[in-house]
Order: structure tokens, then C-alpha cells, then sequence
């Protein structure tokens, strides 16, 4: 049955509503990294306790992206520079995604071996390839659709790698396979990062070389926030929030350990973290307004009992 017209009174009801009315619910996408799990349930945490409705979807990258720009997801915690460029490009230049804040700087991402294989002399993407049999032929990545540049390198025949295999599982997956090869000091070369409590789980080396495709200092990265376009004119106490909201590697990596090591939700993990934490709501919050119009930092401070 085709939908009924709101009438002239409700029509009037709505445009008299405040801009924020109109952003009770916000939409959220994370591609199933536990460091951007730990800053996605953060904002969640936040918004909730200032009286708004979170969602949030574990997708690949290029579904986040478009689902951005056909205006069903509204913000997105994770675009990591420059390993995701390739990806974001597309949207940049259309405008159709825009990236209004640096939440991370002093990240890394780009491959690593246990130290013992290091040790051995492939301290370098190009050492890799000669010992083609020690490593079964095999690159370790994560979930499908966050290993593009891995498969580019590949692709490309880059580093004599053509004839390789890319293992796409999952992080806790490719984590697990980690610590299996390790503990019999096998050789495996694998996708890893910082933040992440990988760092310290494990002896492990970053791979020099990789620069053309993960930048420099062993791709030395910076993560931002993005939003679809117009949001943030939109929604601007949202906005505001998501302007203000800055992490630290080290921040990030103990609430990645919460669910990594504790096996906490990612909201259960950002709410520990705040609650150990709680100083880092002043900055995040200051001058932000509430769903109500009241301040945000007295209610999320009520809601989580600090």
C-alpha cells in the first residue's frame, strides 16, 4: 500500500523540532579491528549517555564506505592513513564521505615476523622471498576486504611474492595462527599494527621495504573520523562530540587488552576504560550539549555511575 503524506500539522511538527531531534539514532560501521571495536564503543558509550540510540555493524571497508555514501551509516571511527587510501579516494574526490578529525596519531601498520625469524635475516619485504619455502608460500592478513594492499603486493608480482598465498581469516584468527607457529618457532609473516596488545603478547618484529605500499616508518599512520556528507551540519552537537574525541596508542591498547584478554564487548571495555579513565571526559565532552540540551559531561558522568 503506498504510504500515506504526513499531513500539513505533522509536517509543521517536524520542522519545528530541534536539529537534534532529527539525529536521535546514530549509525556506526567498524570493520571487526579490536582497536577501532575499543574507539567505536567509546562513541557509543558517549551518545548513549547523552541520551541518543547507537547502532553499530561489523562490515568490510568498501561496504562501510558505500553504505556511507548511500546515506545508511553516518559515522565511521577508523580511516587509517595511508593504508586505507586506495580505498577512500574514490569518496574523497566525490565528496560524498568527509574526514573531519585525527583521532589517533603515532599508529603503525604493515607486516611483521616473530623475532627469531628476524633474527634469521628477513628483517625486509625483499628477504621474504627466498625463503618462499620456510613461510609455506603464505602472507597472513585479516578479515576479507582489509587486506587489499597485501593483495596488491601480490598481484603485482612486488618483491618476487607473485606465486604467494594470502591467508584472509579474521584478526583473532591470523592472532591465533601467531601464536601456534611461535610457540614452535615456525616462520610466518603476518598483517600487524599498533595500537594493539599484539606488541607486547608476542616478540615481533616490522618489515622494512613496504613504503610504496604502507608508507614510511613502517607505515607509520594516523587514524581519523569520518562522517557521510553533511552530517555534522546536520547533527552539530554529534558533530562536536566527534571533533573533540582524541585516543592515545596507549589508551587504545588497554581497552583492546579488555577484550582481547578479558573477553569484555567493546562496550563493556570502552566503559571500564572510561571508568579508569574518567579524566578524558572532560576534553571529549567540553561545551558538548546533551540529546535534552543539558550538559553532556554531567550525563554521561550520571550514566556511568563516576
Amino acid at each position: 500500500m503506498k504510504p500515506l503524506l504526513p499531513t500539513v500539522s505533522a509536517l509543521a511538527l517536524t520542522c519545528a523540532l530541534p536539529a537534534y531531534a532529527t539525529c536521535s539514532t546514530v549509525r556506526l560501521a567498524e570493520p571487526g579491528w579490536t582497536d577501532l571495536a575499543v574507539t567505536t564503543g567509546i562513541t557509543q558509550v558517549l551518545l548513549e549517555g547523552m541520551g541518543y540510540t547507537t547502532e553499530s555493524d561489523i562490515l568490510g571497508i568498501p561496504v562501510i564506505y558505500e553504505s556511507m555514501k548511500r546515506g545508511d551509516l553516518d559515522v565511521f571511527m577508523g580511516y587509517w592513513d595511508p593504508a586505507m587510501e586506495t580505498y577512500f579516494a574514490p569518496y574523497r574526490d566525490s565528496g560524498d564521505i568527509e574526514t573531519i578529525h585525527m583521532n589517533l596519531e603515532g599508529a603503525k601498520f604493515t607486516w611483521a615476523v616473530p623475532s627469531y625469524v628476524y633474527e634469521a635475516g628477513v628483517t625486509d619485504f625483499a628477504d621474504l622471498a627466498a625463503h618462499a619455502e620456510k613461510f609455506d608460500g603464505k602472507l597472513y592478513g585479516i578479515e576479507p576486504g582489509s587486506n587489499e594492499l597485501m593483495l596488491n603486493v601480490v598481484a603485482a608480482d612486488d618483491f618476487g611474492l607473485g606465486e604467494w598465498e594470502v591467508v584472509e581469516s579474521s584478526e583473532q584468527g591470523m592472532l591465533s595462527q601467531v601464536e601456534r607457529f611461535a610457540r614452535k618457532e615456525d616462520w610466518i609473516v603476518f598483517l600487524a599494527w599498533a595500537p594493539h596488545p599484539m606488541n607486547t603478547a608476542f616478540d615481533l618484529e616490522y618489515l622494512s621495504g613496504g613504503d610504496a605500499y604502507y608508507g614510511p616508518n613502517f607505515g607509520g599512520a594516523t587514524v581519523s573520523t569520518q562522517v557521510r556528507k553533511g552530517y555534522v551540519d546536520e547533527c552539530p552537537e554529534v558533530g562536536k562530540l566527534l571533533t573533540q574525541l582524541t585516543f592515545d596508542v596507549a589508551l587504545e591498547s588497554e581497552g583492546m587488552g579488555y577484550i582481547l584478554e578479558d573477553g569484555m564487548s567493546a562496550m563493556d571495555a570502552a566503559r571500564a576504560l572510561i571508568t579508569a579513565h574518567p579524566d578524558v571526559l572532560n576534553g571529549w565532552l567540553n561545551g558538548v550539549q546533551a540529546l535534552d540540551g543539558t550538559s553532556a559531561l554531567d550525563a554521561v558522568t550520571a550514566d556511568l555511575g563516576l
